[in-house]
């Protein structure tokens, strides 16, 4: 089969596809045959050799993929037969053109949705359900601040935030992003390059802060994200795009706001909670894709690439122009 390869790390130009051998599903597998899958900044991090797979995942880059079932390993439940079409959350290897995936990692495809728009769910709406629910605790009438919101993950947070009665704030680079994040449910958006967003988010919140912040930007914005937030908020750092040292009193400033500041990752997390999150995700979320009215969650797709165009595919995410996610399309 193909697959997306690389031989060191370095620059998107070390990218190619090579010819791999296809893997075989082990216990309580199925063999995904992919259409296609979604580029995520974990992909360009372990491509430049900073975000090694963990233990026992394919090295082939890809967090996410839809597809087809090709093949049940022994031991399958029997809940998925052949050719049912799926979407799949994976810890590596959906840049090729099969994937192995535990059963219960896969998910139905909503009605309506095509395999490109099911590529851009996984990871990415899981990653966003995660932060609210599970690890941030998102009530009803929170305001919660979301970061680089119109990224695959902030433009899942923001609709998924809107669901559970919160109210989102983005921040964003240009005003065609807070454009379309508004049109996603946000009810404000500042651009970090124009203004102080945590000025902006305080004079929305009337002073009171933010209850909840996403933050996958890290150093640059630790003394503007504390200054903005609520006293008892939660600030969810689930990534480092901006760095990750800082200088100051950090600590101090949290402890005045008697703020939580909690560390989150998925693609480490074991198979057991990523069963849980998928099963939760299935039957709190899944259903609003294909319910037509107010609550209807839809998967925003910036670009479509051929997979041999993946080079081109990495440089785009890397300029920050993509507004929701990049979906790689796989030979069929």
């Amino acid at each position: 089969m193909l697959a997306v390869h690389f031989d060191q790390p370095g620059g998107a130009e070390n990218l190619y596809l090579k010819e791999v051998d296809k893997p075989s599903p082990g216990d309580g597998e199925v063999l995904l045959k992919v259409a296609a899958s979604a580029l995520n900044r974990a992909d360009i991090l372990q491509r430049q050799g900073g975000y090694p797979p963990p233990p026992g995942a394919s090295s082939i880059l890809g967090l996410e993929a839809s597809g087809h079932v090709a093949e049940l390993g022994p031991g399958c439940r029997g809940n998925w037969k052949i050719g049912d079409s799926a979407m799949a959350l994976l810890s590596g290897g959906g840049q090729a053109q099969y994937v192995t995936v535990p059963e219960e990692l896969l998910m139905p495809i909503p009605e309506g949705l095509t395999l490109l728009q099911a590529a851009a769910i996984p990871e990415a709406w899981l990653t966003a359900f995660q932060l609210l629910h599970l690890v941030g605790n998102v009530q009803a009438g929170d305001t919660v601040l979301i970061h680089a919101g119109s990224s695959g993950v902030g433009t899942a947070a923001i609709q998924l935030a809107w669901m559970a009665g919160a109210i989102p704030l983005v921040t964003a680079g240009s005003q065609q992003k807070l454009q379309m994040a508004e049109k996603l449910g946000a009810a404000a958006g500042f651009n970090y390059k124009e203004e102080d967003f945590s000025e902006a988010a305080l004079k929305f919140t009337q002073g009171a802060g933010v209850n909840l912040i996403l933050d996958c930007i890290g150093s640059p914005y630790w003394e503007k994200n504390v200054h903005c937030l609520a006293v008892d908020g939660r600030w969810i750092l689930y990534g480092l795009m901006g760095g990750a040292n800082i200088n100051g009193p950090l600590f101090s400033k949290l402890l005045s706001k008697r703020g939580s500041l909690i560390a989150s990752l998925l693609r480490s997390r074991n198979k057991k909670y990523k069963q849980m999150l998928v099963r939760a995700f299935t039957e709190q979320a899944l259903p609003h894709f294909s319910t037509e009215g107010p609550q209807r969650l839809l998967p925003v797709l910036d670009r479509v690439y051929p997979v041999t165009e993946i080079q081109e595919a990495h440089k785009y995410m890397e300029a920050n122009k993509n507004v929701g996610k990049i979906v790689l399309e796989l030979p069929h």
